[in-house]
């Protein structure tokens, strides 16, 4: 909420950013600090578009920045750009605005792009693993890489399925001789994907590595995407090897079916007999899915559903026996519908750091980064079999201090890598120089991206200008709510006080009944309510009718405000004279009112607390211009503001 709000300040107090560049002058001081010419030209041209609703004119919008430049050099003078609440918030807008440079956005795009065109087709596909262990030593990588390769020679002569069959190490290979079904975008590890919709139709991949281990993949046929379907079904559970249970569940099932046929509600039977219980509740109804979400049987039968209320017969799962009922389908939408989904899943997918991976490398050719491979094998020798946090490990690394690698002409020693070890021991690798390796990349990427990250005001202006609109937008914030908000609506001496000066300016065209509405559930209530109304204080009625007439049963309903006819039926009818008549609810048969009709003005600043409020608000705000202006010097070069370009 608050992000908004400064965001809006941004654009109605033009903030702007404030760093020099050779080419650009001085166009003002304000407090003898220089503003730049970049600054307000920027701000003047993005807010001053041929789409603006309003439009300044140069000389407006000087006057609109020195205002804005002023508030936010008071909020530095009384140190909130120094608090830690206002460094943290600048921080995590950073940390946001920050995201698209330090990634190759080319690439993310690109991802993107192959997502969703890989959404269009489902690919059926085959395939044969050789797994590696989680912590592979280079031996078990390099066995199973043997494996595969020598698998992979003999598909030339042998049939795929029957090689599959025999030597896969994916357990459900020896039932279904490697044959997954129907795969399409994010239903499996990137690399398995990317090898299946890149093999042809017929042919198999050469072998491709995931975090399984190596796999050859073979593409069997393709189709244009089913899109998605939305279903309820009705289920009865089996179990495998118990007959008497899995007949009795075929008779309950065909029991229901011709139960369907014969004009029964689905909904209902399935809320009352499904064994599904999570969908039972909903009628049956399960979450939209599409190809792969489902087990084989039952994605087929819900797909082969086409019209809408279309119902399967039964048909059986490993899991039991299910009628389903077709509710809607959709295709695949179109990618700008679906593109914030599929940035959503790639975030949770393997390809999500390869952007920022591609942009690292380039980073180190342009920074020139170079390692010392003897230096490096230092910390092989030291580790040898031994763990990151082993005591030796540390004490040997504490006596290391060559240089490690250089970049951008800044060089990092083995005091450097030392500490970034100390601080980040866990690994899965399981070799002293696999280890080392990682660990190494690691911290040069740290390093790489911090010092990019460091680089950005001075790379682009765009970013520098979205930093410093940031910067000053929260210190408006801050500064106007100190100044103006929060105490225009505290200022209760300062409102009444307001009003009272500027009455004529709150007079009305038409009369307010101003006082209370009151029902009552019986006449002893109606008696008693009117003699409480009469002895008490107009400000105490509230209180008094509900805590005396009130109890377990609310004898009495109470509103209170200012009314215009047509605002409130019993008022229209007891007060302005209407011509429809109010008739009291059985609930509450006995009505009336008590208060008194303001003719052309409020009796005190609350009848119009927002109109006063907000005109105070913009008292204050004129006032504390006129001080700021009288506390800070601001002086416009003329010469300079002539120059200043407009598109």
């Amino acid at each position: 909420m608050k992000s908004s709000v400064i965001a809006l300040l941004i654009l109605l107090a033009l903030s702007v950013g404030s760093f020099a560049q050779t080419s650009d002058p001085v166009l003002m001081t304000i407090n003898g600090k220089p503003v730049l010419k970049s600054e307000f030209e920027y701000i003047y041209n993005k807010n001053n578009t041929n789409n603006s609703l309003d439009k300044k004119t140069l000389e407006e919008y000087v006057d609109l920045f020195v205002n804005f430049k002023l508030k936010v050099e008071e909020a530095k003078k009384q140190g909130i750009d120094t608090t830690a609440s206002f460094i943290n918030e600048l921080s995590g807008y950073r940390s946001q605005l920050t995201k698209p440079y330090l990634t190759d956005t080319n690439i993310d795009e690109a991802l993107l792009r192959e997502a969703y065109e890989h959404s269009k087709e489902d690919v059926d596909v085959s395939h044969i693993l050789i797994r590696t262990p989680q912590n592979a030593t280079p031996a078990d990588t390099l066995k199973a890489w043997n494996e595969i390769n020598a698998i992979w020679k003999r598909l030339e002569k042998e049939n795929f399925a029957r090689v599959a069959k025999e030597v896969s190490q994916d357990q459900s290979a020896e039932q279904n001789s490697g044959h997954i079904g129907w795969i399409s975008a994010f239903r499996t590890v990137y690399p398995f994907e990317t090898a299946a919709y890149n093999t042809p139709v017929g042919t198999y991949s050469k072998p491709i590595r995931s975090a399984f281990g190596y796999h050859i993949v073979k593409a069997l046929a393709r189709r244009n995407s089913l899109g998605e379907v939305l279903v309820s079904h009705i289920m009865i559970f089996t179990s495998k090897g118990d007959e008497i249970q899995n007949k009795k569940a075929k008779s309950t099932i065909d029991s229901l079916y011709q139960r369907i046929l014969a004009g029964d509600d689905f909904g209902d039977l399935a809320k009352k007999y499904s064994q599904d219980k999570s969908s039972a509740s909903k009628e049956g109804e399960l979450p939209w899915f599409g190809t792969g979400r489902m087990i084989h049987e039952f994605e087929t039968a819900a797909f082969a559903l086409k019209n809408i209320n279309d119902i399967s017969q039964p048909i059986q799962s490993a899991y039991g026996w299910h009628i389903i009922k077709l509710i809607d389908k959709k295709g695949l939408a179109p990618f700008d519908e679906l593109k914030a989904d599929l940035e959503r899943k790639i975030k949770r997918d393997e390809r999500a750091n390869l952007g920022q991976q591609v942009f690292l490398n380039k980073l180190r050719v342009d920074y020139r980064y170079n390692p010392i491979e003897a230096n490096v094998r230092d910390f092989y020798k030291l580790l040898g079999d031994k763990k990151l946090n082993d005591s030796t490990f540390i004490a040997g690394i504490d006596k290391l201090n060559k240089p490690l690698f250089s970049f951008a002409g800044k060089n990092y020693s083995q005091v450097d890598f030392a500490r970034y070890l100390k601080k980040n021991p866990t690994t899965n690798k399981s070799t002293a120089s696999e280890i080392i390796d990682e660990k190494l990349n690691a911290f040069v990427n740290a390093e790489l991206l911090a010092y990019e990250d460091g680089q950005l005001e001075s790379k682009y202006p765009e970013f520098r200008h979205l930093m410093q609109e940031y910067h000053d937008g929260i210190l408006l914030f801050e500064i106007s709510n100190r100044e103006v908000w929060d105490k225009a609506s505290k200022d209760t001496e300062g409102l009444i006080r307001y009003f009272n000066d500027h009455k004529i300016d709150y007079t009305w065209e038409k009369p307010h009944f101003k006082g209370h509405v009151i029902y009552c559930k019986d006449k002893e209530t109606l008696a008693a309510a009117k003699s409480i109304v009469k002895k008490a204080a107009n400000d105490s009625i509230d209180k008094y009718l509900r805590t005396r007439l009130n109890d377990s049963i609310p004898h009495v309903k109470i509103e209170k405000g200012l009314y215009v006819p047509g605002e409130n039926k019993v008022v229209d009818d007891k007060i302005f004279r209407s011509k429809e008549k109010y008739v009291p609810s059985s609930d509450y048969p006995y009505v009336f009112v008590a208060g008194k009709m303001l003719k052309n003005k409020p009796e005190n600043y609350t009848d119009v607390r927002g109109l006063v409020t907000a005109d105070y608000q913009e008292y204050l705000e004129q006032e504390w211009i006129k001080a700021l202006r009288a506390k800070y010097s601001v002086n416009v070069d003329q010469n300079i503001l002539k120059t200043v370009k407009k598109n």
